[in-house]
């Protein structure tokens, strides 16, 4: 049986490490399509934010659900894919799915601050369908958040988000990064979604490079720079 003092159990399974004992920050990884929590790891330790004190890193792995896009197949991911046509923001949105893992992502945030991380510490950080949950769950979190991190990813349910956002998110600073030849989610739909952020009042920081659907070393840096801002 739990102690009444002690965090709730994690809502999904993952992975996570801290940089020192006691933390006093927590980034949140929510990893792509068809991959797992291990899959920004490596990112992650490339990261270097002792000015910031100890950092807690949860990579939790995404529900296993089939996939329309992939012919049906069982993966991880955070919500099916109904079209083929990413660069589409009017492309048919998995909403029950969406709605779904944002409660799972709720949940990870909630836990955060059971384990004593203020909320104003935590980074909600997502890579492709991780990018459109970070951006989804974040800017709906009850709770002021430090900032969202979306990588080659897109603003999903777009339509509902002015009505549906947060007052404790309304200025939340968002870092975007994209891969100018993205071939899985063309840039001009990470774009759009900057353009539709800003038009809310959100400080995003936006970033392209001569990358695809990635990763890169370049990327990280900034990345980097932003989250000692964000937890200073």
């Amino acid at each position: 049986m739990r102690r009444m003092d002690e965090p709730p159990p994690s809502p999904l399974e993952g992975l996570e490490f801290a940089t020192g004992a006691d933390p006093a920050a927590s980034l949140i990884v929510l990893h792509g399509l068809g991959a797992d929590g291990s899959d920004f790891v490596p990112v992650a330790q490339m990261l270097d934010l002792a000015a910031v004190g100890a950092v807690r890193f949860v990579f939790p792995h995404a529900p296993m659900r089939p996939v329309t896009i992939n012919g049906g197949y069982v993966m991880r991911a955070w919500y099916d894919i109904l079209a083929d046509d990413l660069g589409q923001r009017s492309a048919r949105e998995d909403e029950d799915g969406l709605r779904a893992s944002q409660a799972l992502v709720q949940a990870m945030i909630e836990r955060e601050v059971a384990r004593g991380i203020d909320p104003r510490r935590i980074v909600l950080m997502g890579f492709s369908q991780g990018c459109a949950m970070t951006l989804l769950a974040g800017l709906r979190c009850p709770l002021p958040l430090a900032g969202l991190v979306g990588l080659s990813g897109y603003l999903a349910l777009a339509a509902t988000t002015a009505a549906e956002r947060s007052d404790a998110n309304a200025a939340v600073p968002v870092f975007l990064a994209h891969g100018a030849v993205d071939d899985i989610v063309p840039v001009a739909r990470g774009e759009a979604s900057r353009d539709e952020l800003v038009a809310l009042g959100h400080d995003v920081e936006w970033h392209a490079y001569p990358i695809a659907h990635a990763v890169c070393e370049e990327e990280v840096e900034d990345l980097n720079r932003w989250l000692l801002q964000v937890l200073a």
